[in-house]
């Protein structure tokens, strides 16, 4: 497990800064915004039943302990540097990046006047409407190519701060339409809007969908999977990135007492009687 650790130890990532002040305080929401959410139509807030994803009536039954402990280390993070959109990745499939990338945003949506976006950029195999139980479209790839305005592409999930861009209709080249200029347009105007925008998108080895984004988006999170992650896919995931915007890993699927280490802190939680996954951020 020595090796695990020390391997994640150095994958942990540095915050690339740019040019503006940390100090400086982040701009009241536009006006603008607020009248294009206003179109934005509210849906009922309906959780798939098979999803493991943080429901606030049913607080032991999802992993809220954790990502709430991950929301406070990024919450700080972004009051000491420019970061609101946040590319959540991992290396290959099944490793719970999407289960990651929903149940923060529900963590950072329970916080009082904190707008929280989760968009599904994951193309290729869309889940976020699933989770909710919506409609895939009209969603995001329906926006790029035209078809519809920006607030026809999300939904609000009862009337709170977290809303939804599903994916949209199926398209036939993915990376194509990613190369847009329109995207990274789309992702600076939403970042305007929301205080976190979440992005859901393709494994880094699978697809080069992830990495494009991740040169888009303010900072990535990488997602790995004990006992499925291995060391070579962490490094080669790293080096996939053009931009070195990783500001941190969480860890997925851990048991309790597998990952004390001086690197590493995290809670863990049992439910129906068996060991729940446990997330960790490693500090970069």
């Amino acid at each position: 497990m020595s090796r695990v650790h020390e391997a994640l130890r150095r994958a942990g990532g540095a915050v690339v800064t740019g040019t503006a002040d940390p100090s400086a305080p982040w701009p009241a929401l536009e006006t603008a915004a607020d009248d294009l959410l206003g179109q934005v139509r509210t849906v009922p807030f309906e959780l798939s039943p098979d999803a493991r994803i943080i429901d606030p009536q049913h607080p032991r039954e999802a992993p809220i302990e954790e990502f709430s402990a991950l929301r406070t280390r990024l919450n700080h993070m972004q009051s000491r540097q420019p970061i609101r959109s946040v590319v959540i990745t991992s290396a290959s499939p099944a490793e719970g990046k999407s289960f990651a990338a929903t149940n923060l945003a529900l963590a950072e949506a329970q916080l009082a006047g904190n707008r929280v976006l989760l968009c599904d950029f994951d193309l290729r195999r869309p889940v976020i409407h699933e989770l909710f139980q919506i409609d895939r479209g009209p969603g995001l790839t329906d926006y790029l190519l035209g078809k519809i305005p920006l607030s026809l592409a999300m939904r609000r999930l009862g009337g709170g701060n977290l809303y939804v861009m599903p994916a949209g209709q199926p398209v036939v080249n993915p990376l194509e339409l990613l190369n847009l200029p329109t995207v990274k347009q789309m992702i600076d105007r939403l970042a305007g809007m929301f205080n976190w925008v979440l992005l859901d998108s393709p494994p880094l080895l699978f697809a080069a969908d992830g990495n494009l984004l991740a040169t888009l988006c303010d900072a990535t999170i990488l997602v790995v999977r004990i006992g499925a992650t291995t060391i070579d896919s962490i490094a080669r995931a790293r080096q996939a990135l053009c931009q070195d915007n990783v500001i941190g890993i969480v860890v997925n699927g851990a048991r309790r007492g597998e990952l004390y280490s001086k690197y590493t802190y995290y809670h863990s939680y049992q439910a129906a009687g068996h060991d729940a996954p446990a997330t960790t951020v490693l500090e970069p």
